[in-house]
């Protein structure tokens, strides 16, 4: 099977070819015998009843520096692909939902992936909230009140804004911090998005653990450890990735909400554990598959693969 397969994703030059999920993909479509194309969400737009996107044949290869070969300049009509690939960073604004907007119309005639109507409704951190048995407890909240009594009520949280990623702009706020009203004051100041609020759970400190999920199933998992003095434990934020495997209760969290990714067409999933709890699950465009390939040679891209195939077939 040979298949035409477009990539919506930020700019490929700057990329850590080391670490970069969607170069992973990409090499492992490449290897597969299908045919590449790139474009940055800004160069997708809808024209007269056709969703198109101006960018480039593309050629992928693991050498730094050299990693990537662009051809032509070209138009394509995106209905006539096999697979759009929704990978650009959040954050989750207009912007990124309009793209998911545009995306939906070819879908699934073109199989974009994740499927653009569920992610645009399943943000990572609102996707969570169906599953409160198995989360810390959690607020979503704008009103400075509200959140003062979640903090008072649990003494320790988390705080942070409800569309970021990356680990920009998490603060853990301790029964002895003061700052509650002056963070508030600055997220309220630059956004009129909600905050999250939740339960600090010291397992942290042991790391977070990122699980990769295929079309619902876990495949395997990797362990992401806070630097020195820090609480977040994202690798964008100097995170060290260590070799860990799945317990029984990480198979539990996975059962719980495998069928909904499943059904909701989110092939590719990366959920985040921390302890006992589910804390995340990220459906825009999850990372971690090449630190599980180095650690376990678990092979993640060749399984989504696989299951995009199963679906075109």
């Amino acid at each position: 099977m040979t298949l035409k397969v477009a990539f919506q994703m930020d700019p490929i030059g700057p990329i850590n070819i080391d670490a970069d999920s969607t170069f992973r993909i990409a090499l492992e479509a490449q290897a597969r015998g299908h045919r590449l194309f790139y474009y940055t969400p800004d160069l997708l737009f809808y024209r007269e009843g056709r969703v198109m996107a101006r960018g480039w044949p593309l050629e992928v290869r693991r050498e730094k520096g050299n990693h990537y070969t662009l051809g032509d300049e070209t138009e394509i009509d995106l209905a006539d692909w096999d697979v759009i690939w929704l990978r650009q960073d959040p954050p989750f604004d207009m912007g990124y939902i309009t793209t998911t907007h545009l995306l939906d119309m070819i879908h699934p005639k073109a199989l974009v992936v994740n499927d653009p109507f569920w992610v645009r409704n399943y943000p990572e951190k609102l996707l969570v909230l169906n599953f409160p048995e198995i989360t810390p407890p959690t607020l979503i909240a704008r009103d400075l009140a509200i959140i003062r009594e979640f903090k008072h009520r649990h003494g320790d949280i988390i705080l942070k804004p409800l569309y970021g990623n990356g680990g920009a702009g998490v603060f853990r706020l301790d029964p002895n911090d003061r700052n509650l009203a002056s963070l508030h004051e600055l997220f309220t100041g630059i956004s009129r998005e909600p905050l999250i609020a939740q339960k600090y759970v010291p397992a942290v400190v042991k790391g977070d653990k990122r699980i990769i999920l295929v079309n619902g199933e876990p495949v395997g998992a990797i362990n992401r450890v806070p630097a020195e003095g820090e609480t977040r434990s994202n690798m964008h934020v100097g995170g060290r990735p260590e070799k860990i495997g799945l317990t029984d209760r990480d198979r539990e969290i996975c059962a719980a909400i495998g069928p909904t990714l499943r059904d909701k067409g989110q092939i590719f999933v990366g959920i985040d554990v921390i302890g006992d709890w589910l804390t995340e699950i990220n459906v825009t465009s999850p990372t971690g598959i090449q630190e599980l390939e180095r650690f376990d040679g678990t092979n993640a891209a060749a399984k989504i693969w696989e299951a995009i195939e199963a679906k075109r077939r």
